[in-house]
């Protein structure tokens, strides 16, 4: 996304749904603007993917692209906080989609049912400002750093296990998410598995949201070069200095 780019304008009833925002030292009408011209995609509609959507929408995002192939488990309600009982069977995206729409009508919602795939990501997510990886899934995680790479997309990465969380933000300026973690392998460990608090994925959530608002809205990145790592039983949260690996067979030279 051009950093510079402020094109179009705010109607009267967003002036006045956004106000508080506008209000701000920090956030002005060109950063709402910027938001309202911007485009996002969430892969998992999940613990972390339901209150980063709820943001991004309620804040005035002008487009976001939500992706799950999943349905919604009664397991799910504890965390999932866009879905209710009323939900459970049904596709987790449409679902997401409905709630969504119903918090801002000004938001352009697309709700896609299919599994992120190496053949059809590039399609997916070629066009994105920013997409916000919010799976549990190490394959999946490697061919969203991978695409967004190829294509230049800013990735922001994310995670919830039992009480820790973390959150990176990846550029063409910054580490990749292999420089960090290299090639994962082993069983995966998710909420199945290993549990997870409900207040953990809403701390992740407002956290991530907070770098999305300021990338898209700002051209920011808070976090560049950075992990940061939240320890909810400890209630401690922390930066870790990340580098670009020179040799990475994603964004070594």
């Amino acid at each position: 996304m051009d950093s510079h780019a402020v094109d179009g304008h705010l109607t009267d009833d967003e002036m006045m749904r956004y106000a508080r925002q506008i209000l701000l030292d920090d956030w002005d009408i060109t950063s709402q603007i910027r938001l309202k011209n911007s485009h996002a995609i969430i892969v998992g509609m999940g613990g972390l993917g339901c209150p980063i959507a709820q943001i991004l929408v309620r804040a005035g995002i002008g487009s976001i692209d939500i992706i799950d192939h999943d349905v919604v488990d009664v397991s799910n309600l504890q965390r999932q906080i866009l879905y209710t009982a009323l939900d459970v069977g049904k596709s987790k995206a449409m679902a997401a989609k409905d709630a969504l729409q119903k918090q801002n009508e000004w938001v352009s919602i697309t709700a896609i049912t299919d599994k992120i795939t190496q053949s059809n990501a590039d399609q997916f997510i070629k066009h994105a400002d920013l997409v916000i990886d919010c799976t549990d899934n190490f394959l999946i995680r490697d061919i969203l750093n991978r695409t967004c790479h190829q294509h230049k997309i800013a990735l922001l990465s994310t995670s919830a296990i039992a009480q820790t969380g973390q959150i990176a933000l990846y550029t063409t300026d910054t580490a990749c998410y292999q420089c960090v973690f290299g090639e994962e392998v082993g069983d995966e460990i998710n909420c199945s598995t290993s549990g997870v608090l409900a207040s953990t994925v809403s701390v992740i959530g407002a956290l991530a949201s907070q770098v999305a608002l300021g990338f898209l809205g700002k051209c920011i990145n808070p976090i560049a070069n950075e992990l940061l790592i939240w320890q909810g039983e400890q209630f401690q949260l922390k930066k870790l200095n990340i580098c670009r690996d020179e040799h990475c067979s994603v964004c070594g030279s």
